[in-house]
């Protein structure tokens, strides 16, 4: 596997050459990869396997978290604390640093969230998750039933913990990301094959929403984890690996993997070492551009 070249520009940002590197595998599903930019250290989830694992140079993979209630998607606060969206549980929460848990989300309107999927922080502290319903209907679930007959993207006040639900016009929100200014947020809604665009005004209201750019092309994959770089390049997983899409939505190329790849991020000590969590292994590639510590 190597680079879909489909704008020149892509040479910019990543080698034609590249190779992927393996860092882990024989995992269930791997997702929610996250890079702490001080203790150089990945943390990324097993959603069937019910586990948080760490990867450094020192010491290669181990676990973090058994179990892990199904986590899926994973960020870091501007206090370097965990937030983690939990499949099994239908819950945000928060890893205090003395290792407790927090349930900071988890009912809507008395009513139980779908599977909270994604989720990122803005400057504020304000934190915004998607909910789909992934976590109650496939192989990375507990099949139950569905309380809410909707599907949403909301907010949790950085200050008061208030929930907020903001937009609930999606078939299935999955991956998010603010532009680096935090005037506009990304969200990718997978069956519908492409990535809205949200305006965002400063207490967090989202307008607008029109359709930023559509995935296209072959292989297993779909849109999923999503993310910016330091050049508000936009980056969706799809089909055949990541897509790279310049801030006017052409889509420069694609990172490829074997399999499905449901999240990335950056780390290393430049930020400039791409991690993919891909299926059944965890990768990594250098790039050109670096990405944006989470705090």
């Amino acid at each position: 596997m190597g680079i879909e070249v489909r704008d020149s520009r892509v040479l910019d940002i990543v080698s034609e050459d590249t190779e992927l590197e393996v860092l882990g595998e024989g995992f269930g599903f791997t997702e929610g990869p996250i890079w702490h930019p001080v203790e150089k250290h990945l943390t990324f989830s097993d959603i069937p396997g019910n586990r948080m694992h760490r990867w450094s140079e020192a010491t290669g993979v181990t676990v973090y978290r058994e179990p892990s209630n199904l986590t899926n998607g994973n960020t870091y606060d501007k206090e370097g604390r965990i937030l983690s969206c939990e499949h099994g549980t239908s819950r945000v929460v928060r890893e205090e640093h003395d290792g407790t848990i927090k349930v900071l989300a988890s009912h809507w309107d008395s009513k139980e969230l779908n599977s909270p999927n994604d989720i990122v922080v803005r400057s504020n502290g304000d934190i915004f998750f998607t909910d789909p319903t992934f976590g109650r209907a496939d192989h990375t679930s507990i099949p139950r039933e569905l309380e809410l007959d909707f599907t949403a993207v909301y907010k949790i006040d950085g200050g008061t913990g208030e929930l907020t639900m903001l937009r609930s016009d999606f078939t299935q929100p999955n991956g998010l990301a603010f532009t680096q200014d935090e005037r506009f947020l990304y969200v990718a809604d997978t069956p519908e094959m492409h990535i809205r665009k949200f305006n965002v005004d400063d207490e967090g209201t989202l307008t607008g929403g029109d359709v930023f750019t559509r995935a296209t092309g072959q292989g297993a994959g779909a849109p999923d984890g999503l993310k910016v770089d330091a050049n508000d390049n936009v980056y969706c997983c799809g089909p055949g690996g990541v897509h790279i899409y310049a801030p006017d939505g052409v889509c420069l190329g694609v990172v490829q993997t074997p399999a499905f790849c449901a999240n990335f991020t950056w780390g290393g000590d430049d930020f400039l070492t791409f991690y993919m969590t891909s299926s059944n292994h965890l990768y990594r590639v250098p790039v050109k551009i670096p990405g944006v510590p989470l705090f």
